[in-house]
């Protein structure tokens, strides 16, 4: 984990994967706090609400975070102004291919970059293209998800890439051992999201909590693509009403999309307020069953609330023990 370590400025090379309205200033400040690296999802934020989020977060910890940025947000260039105003030391930039300018404003003020990529050619692009550090996530993530596993992606991108660059490993990590088993790969670190959804300091409400420790892996299931024009990116949640709801939002954008009442861009903007609007439904309100509960098939590890410097130890115990074997 050193280089990793190195890399974030922190004790563990465990980032928390950006979940939108879980991972606001207590829940990220928790993980910093615990020796690892908490990540503000700015998701839909405007530039006014991530001034006061990062505001808020830098009064709960002294220690490293970063904040996530979607590429394809309307306001990025202005977001990226107020991580420089703050000197957010890393900017995680997430949803698709960064766009024009954005990784040269964020190195700009000294930032590093963090980034995902779904292919070894675009990942080594990236990175020839100023990008300090990759993330590779599988499809057992929630949220966001490409098409295939964390475990292959690891074994195509690792021995190529390990070597030279940090990169992290996400998608199905629920416990240290696995975390051992990349870093013997060569991944210098990894990033977990589902595991800390549920952790005392995460303000989601306490049925979205007791919808995740009654889940099974199973029950995290990937959204369908209705229309091949219209490029959705799956999302992972909880089977429920909700995923219903949205098959029928991008049949909804889908004909708008067909009668020319709206462009490609605005169509992906539209989905994209559509799952924000219902994870807060989720997340905030506790509507579990029109809301949508984002979740990554290592749920079934999550079986009960515990405090972030809890699941930190366990983790770094299972991983140190499994490298000892």
């Amino acid at each position: 984990m050193e280089r990793g370590r190195a890399f974030l400025g922190t004790e563990h090379a465990i980032l928390c994967g950006a979940m939108s309205w879980v991972s606001e200033r207590n829940l990220v400040s928790a993980i910093s706090n615990a020796g690892g690296f908490g990540v503000i999802a700015c998701g839909a934020m405007t530039p006014e609400l991530l001034d006061a989020e990062i505001t808020a977060t830098k009064a709960l910890t002294a220690k490293p975070f970063g904040v996530n940025l979607i590429t394809m947000h309307p306001m990025l260039f202005d977001l990226i102004a107020v991580c420089a105003k703050h000197k957010v030391g890393h900017v995680v930039l997430a949803g698709g291919i960064p766009p024009k300018g954005s990784v040269e404003a964020i190195k700009e003020f000294g930032a590093k970059v963090l980034v995902f990529a779904p292919t070894l050619a675009l990942a080594k692009k990236l990175l020839r293209a100023g990008a300090d550090a990759l993330v590779i996530e599988g499809s057992e993530a929630g949220g966001h998800i490409g098409p295939v596993a964390t475990s292959v992606l690891a074994q195509e991108f690792l021995p190529a890439l390990a070597a030279d660059h940090v990169v992290f490993v996400a998608g199905g990590i629920g416990r240290g051992d696995m975390i051992a088993a990349y870093l013997e790969m060569g991944a210098s670190g990894v990033q977990l999201g589902t595991r800390f959804a549920c952790a005392t300091e995460s303000i989601a409400h306490p049925d979205f909590k007791k919808a995740f420790f009654r889940a099974n892996a199973r029950d995290a299931v990937a959204s369908v693509q209705v229309d091949p024009r219209l490029p959705v990116i799956p999302v992972r949640a909880l089977k429920n009403k909700g995923t219903e709801e949205f098959t029928a939002k991008q049949v909804e954008v889908a004909k708008l999309l067909d009668e020319g009442q709206i462009e490609m861009g605005e169509a992906q903007l539209q989905i994209e307020h559509f799952w924000a609007g219902a994870l807060r439904r989720a997340v905030i309100d506790g509507d579990v069953e029109n809301g949508s509960l984002m979740a990554g098939q290592s749920v079934g590890m999550v079986t009960k609330e515990e405090p972030v410097a809890d699941i930190m130890a366990e983790l770094m115990s299972e991983c140190e023990a499994a490298l000892t074997r």
